[in-house]
């Protein structure tokens, strides 16, 4: 693909990423200037196929468009791949930093569970999912700026991510439900005696507060797993796990007594998410 074609693509990515994923997207910008467009391109992606159960109509489109991906990665698609351009710019990705498909095939599967109406059946599965669509794109980005292979740095993306992960879960919980859909664990619903249908009508009870606690603790113990690991990483890894940085702000507010979870959304404003970040990058302290 021509240079500017190609540019044009990342462009894209990066516009993409500032626009859906604001998060990640302020945390790249500590990332160098030759590796941004990469992490770019990865978080892109990673929007991409998140957001297909907002843009069909049922679970078989879903399905099609996931296999579209799967195909595109494998080298099995067509010429239509070269002109989408969040998939050139991947696959320019792959090429240039030598990154395995198989992390990218693993965030696919975890996201065929998105398109379907079915709650998690445990904590387990939660965390399996939360490592697949979170730790999985840190672990990507990571790669890029030379961290791959460190294992301190890997260990604290499995936890963080997980951690990430499961409070983006909670701080969605009222938008998920109005799609039909609900990420809390039966098994932990059960043990509270929530009721399905209560969550997805959008109805508060001390049950459902109960069982949010649970989910809050669970995250915030991978965030202090993830924090044993901090003096170890390798600093190159920072920019990509940033994102971890903002946990302990969400969690917090969540956590506030007048908090309602089905009334407000879970937003830190944007100056102290990038004062956290900022701070967290130059102490190179992210839990």
């Amino acid at each position: 693909m021509a240079s500017k074609a190609i540019n044009d693509c990342f462009g894209h990515c990066e516009e993409l990423v500032r626009r859906g994923d604001k998060d990640r997207f302020l945390a790249s910008l500590f990332a160098p200037g030759d590796k941004r467009r990469y992490i770019f391109a990865i978080y892109a992606f990673n929007l991409e196929i998140a957001r297909i159960r907002d843009v069909v109509s049922d679970a078989l489109p879903g399905e099609m468009r996931l296999q579209w991906w799967r195909d595109a990665l494998s080298g099995c698609g067509h010429g239509e791949v070269s002109r989408h351009p969040v998939a050139a710019a991947l696959m320019e990705t792959v090429e240039r930093c030598d990154l395995s498909c198989e992390p990218f095939m693993e965030l696919i599967e975890a996201r065929s569970f998105d398109i379907y109406d079915e709650t998690m059946l445990t904590t387990t599965h939660l965390e399996a999912y939360a490592r697949a669509t979170s730790s999985v794109p840190m672990s990507l980005a990571a790669s890029v700026l030379g961290a791959g292979e460190c294992s301190w740095t890997s260990s604290m993306i499995r936890h963080g991510g997980t951690a990430y992960a499961v409070t983006g879960l909670l701080r969605a919980l009222p938008f998920h439900a109005s799609c039909g859909q609900i990420f809390l664990p039966e098994d932990v619903m059960a043990r509270h005696g929530v009721r399905r249908e209560d969550v997805l009508a959008g109805k508060a009870s001390p049950e459902l507060d109960a069982a949010l606690g649970e989910l809050r603790g669970l995250a915030r113990q991978h965030l202090d797993e993830a924090g044993t690991c901090i003096r170890g990483i390798c600093k190159q890894a920072v920019p990509a796990v940033l994102p971890i940085a903002l946990v302990r702000p969400y969690l917090d507010r969540m956590e506030k007594p007048d908090f309602q979870p089905f009334q407000e959304k879970c937003v830190v404003p944007q100056w102290r998410r990038q004062w956290t970040l900022w701070r967290a990058a130059h102490r190179a302290s992210v839990c």
